[in-house]
C-alpha cells in the first residue's frame, strides 16, 4: 500500500513540473532584444576638392568658414605641416593661419571657444592657444590624457579625444577635468575615438581604423547610431590610392549642413542624414 502511494505522488510530481501552469511566464528562445546601435542612413549632397597632402586631425566650421588642422612628423613627407587654417571649398586649399614645428609637434585636433583657439598634440601633452582673430599665440597648456587626438567644444568645456574609449571634458580656463565619459556599445567599451564634432546635442565622432562615424548620447556616453561611410572610404581610394582613414566631421550650424573627409583624401563630401 505505501508504495502505491509513493508511486501515485511520483507522478503527479512529474506532471506538475512538465505541465507548467497557464500563469508562469511563458519563455521564447527567439524572442531577444538586439542592442546593437542602428545604421543612420546618409546620402551624399556634394562633393568638393581636398588638399591630398593635408594629413587631417581636425575639421570644423567657425563664422561660416571651413577649417581644417592637419598633423604630421620628421619622417613623413615633406610637403605635410602640423598647421591649422581656413579651406578654400573651390581647390580644398587651406590658408594657414598657424603652424608648430613638425620637428617637436604632431598637430591634432582644434575648438574655438570665448575669442580663442585651441589646438592639440599628439603625445607631447601640449596643448596651443590662439587668438580667434589674429591667430596670435597666447599661451600654452597641459591635459593630463596621455595622447591628444580630436576636439570639440559645447560652448563651456573643451571636448576631446585620446585615442581610448574615453572623452574628456576640460575646464577653459583651468584645464582641468570637468568630466570623464565612457563610450559604450552593446558589447562594451568603444575605443580608438577620434576626431569629434557636436551636432544637435550629440557627439559625432570617427572611430579610428573604422569607416564609421559613431552618434553618441552626451548624457550617457552610449552609442545609439552609426553612420557606415564604406562608399565613400572606396571612392577616396579609387580617385586617390594615397588616402588613408576616414577622419573629420565639421557640422556648419547655420545652414544644418555636414562636411566629412579623410586623411589625404581627394573630396570633402557633403553629406546629409536625420539628426
Amino acid at each position: 500500500m505505501n508504495k502505491l502511494i509513493l508511486l501515485l505522488f511520483a507522478v503527479c510530481l512529474w506532471t506538475a513540473c512538465n505541465n507548467p501552469s497557464k500563469d508562469a511566464p511563458a519563455t521564447n528562445p527567439g524572442n531577444t532584444t538586439d542592442n546593437t546601435p542602428p545604421d543612420i542612413a546618409f546620402s551624399v549632397v556634394k562633393a568638393y576638392p581636398h588638399d591630398t597632402s593635408a594629413y587631417t586631425e581636425g575639421f570644423l566650421f567657425h563664422d561660416g568658414k571651413l577649417y581644417e588642422s592637419t598633423g604630421t612628423e620628421p619622417d613623413m613627407p615633406a610637403d605635410r605641416r602640423s598647421l591649422f587654417g581656413t579651406v578654400d571649398m573651390a581647390t580644398g586649399k587651406i590658408t594657414p593661419k598657424a603652424e608648430i614645428p613638425r620637428d617637436k609637434y604632431f598637430g591634432e585636433g582644434i575648438a574655438f571657444l570665448d575669442g580663442k583657439v585651441y589646438q592639440l598634440t599628439y603625445t607631447t601633452k601640449v596643448g596651443f592657444i590662439y587668438d580667434a582673430k589674429t591667430f596670435k599665440k597666447l599661451g600654452e597648456f597641459t591635459y593630463p590624457s596621455k595622447e591628444g587626438w580630436g576636439m570639440t567644444t559645447d560652448g563651456s568645456s573643451l571636448i576631446m579625444s585620446d585615442g581610448t574609449s574615453n572623452i574628456t571634458y576640460l575646464d577653459p580656463n583651468t584645464f582641468r577635468v570637468v568630466k570623464i565619459l565612457g563610450v559604450t556599445d552593446n558589447n562594451g567599451p568603444v575605443s580608438n575615438i577620434n576626431e569629434l564634432e557636436l551636432i544637435k546635442g550629440y557627439l559625432y565622432a570617427n572611430q579610428w581604423q573604422t569607416n564609421y562615424i559613431l552618434k553618441i548620447d552626451t548624457a550617457s556616453g552610449k552609442v545609439v547610431g552609426k553612420i557606415n561611410l564604406d562608399s565613400l572610404v572606396g571612392q577616396a581610394k579609387n580617385q586617390y590610392p594615397g588616402a588613408e582613414v576616414l577622419n573629420g566631421i565639421a557640422y556648419d550650424s547655420t545652414s544644418g549642413k555636414v562636411y566629412v573627409t579623410g586623411k589625404l583624401w581627394p573630396s570633402i563630401y557633403e553629406i546629409k542624414f536625420p539628426f
